[in-house]
């Protein structure tokens, strides 16, 4: 095994609920029954066997994401090790208020596989402010301080947190002795995808980048604008769901589902043709190279920092991985190869409408064929 990023996979688990209410999440004001940390349909061993090293091609990054806090899965620090301990590199997204599943990490997972690992703090001010759990949430980040598990603090701006910036600003120096990052807030109700903010674009772009966050600079050069060029997510990454176990070339495209026999290889293929508004994550898919002519920071520049003491929030090995680029390791496609790959696509894609179209046909399910028809005379 060797540490060079062959493959990047966002992994979904399926966890519904939080620990928190923020005002701008989409999960937490769902109806109650929608709220929950459902099982997995597959043992740890079997989801390691379906992401092993070499069926996956290489050492990946791997960012385990749940719909709400993912800390809460009683089974995420035995899945972290097990997908640790076949060589990959692993993203934990979470608000860092569990206190008991950090501790876990910390004393759970050998010092030389915390290396490989790296907590991703979301940091919802106005909840642990109005809750009383700032002082909580920064013990727990120093319990990760003290130990070889590398980390990064961001913060998803609200227009109600305006007023508190200043306050920000201190406590996060005080506690961190750095300013935090600020990701981009995104209204997903929407087809375009826009900024979750009543302030203009040039607005919000003043009041928050005063932060000097690289993570927002990025997110904001790209936000809104769609991407013409050619993919390889799909190839050389995509999204995975613990929950269906499937995988899927980007966002909102249809899946295949590659955890019922890990010993078939996966049908990588580029996507090529973006299906979205536009690049919203593209601080990870773009800066790790999915598109290799498109000139980006790397994915370190959006996640470490470096305190007043001169001390980075991400550790030596973390950093040397966080720095390359998927266009580097991998091989980029003659143009008849890509040609063949959009061809392919469009290929499934009608299969697939053919398939749920004779579904819905012979099972009399009229009322929701003709909404889709609807929406696609719409498009």
């Amino acid at each position: 095994m060797n540490n060079r990023l062959k493959r990047f996979f966002d992994i979904f688990v399926p966890v519904t609920t939080c620990n928190l209410q923020c005002k701008y999440c989409y999960i937490t004001h769902h109806p109650l029954k929608s709220a929950e940390v459902k099982p997995l349909k597959y043992s740890l061993s079997h989801i390691r066997k379906a992401l092993s090293y070499e069926r996956l091609g290489g050492t990946c990054l791997l960012n385990l994401c749940g719909g709400g806090e993912t800390l809460l899965a009683p089974y995420i620090v035995k899945l972290t090790r097990e997908l640790l301990e076949e060589g990959h590199y692993v993203m934990l997204v979470t608000n860092g208020l569990p206190t008991k599943r950090i501790l876990e990490l910390t004393e759970e997972i050998p010092y030389e596989l915390q290396k490989h690992l790296i907590l991703k703090i979301s940091f919802h001010f106005m909840e642990l402010k109005s809750k009383g759990l700032l002082d909580k949430y920064f013990a727990n980040i120093r319990i990760i301080e003290r130990s070889d598990i590398s980390f990064t603090v961001e913060l998803t701006p609200s227009d109600d947190a305006i007023p508190y910036i200043d306050e920000i600003k201190d406590v996060c120096l005080k506690n961190l002795g750095a300013l935090c990052h600020i990701t981009v807030a995104r209204d997903r109700s929407k087809p375009d995808i826009p900024i979750l903010s009543a302030l203009s674009r040039e607005e919000y772009i003043k009041v928050w980048g005063q932060f000097d966050s690289p993570l927002f600079d990025f997110k904001m050069r790209i936000f809104g604008e769609p991407r013409k060029e050619f993919c390889y997510n799909g190839l050389w990454g995509g999204r995975i769901n613990l929950e269906t176990g499937s995988f899927s070339q980007c966002y909102r495209l249809r899946p295949i589902r590659i955890f019922d026999n890990p010993s078939i290889p996966i049908d990588f293929c580029p996507v090529g043709k973006c299906e979205t508004a536009h690049c919203y994550n593209g601080h990870s898919w773009l800066t790790l190279g999915m598109i290799p002519e498109l000139v980006t920071p790397t994915y370190l520049e959006m996640r470490d920092r470096i305190t007043a003491n001169g001390r980075h929030w991400i550790g030596e090995d973390m950093c040397e991985f966080l720095s390359q680029k998927l266009s580097e390791n991998n091989q980029s496609l003659s143009s008849e190869a890509r040609q063949w790959a959009l061809r392919k696509n469009s290929f499934k894609n009608l299969m697939y409408l053919v398939k749920r179209l004779n579904y819905y046909l012979i099972n009399g399910k009229w009322s929701v064929l003709r909404r889709k028809f609807q929406s696609f005379v719409r498009l």
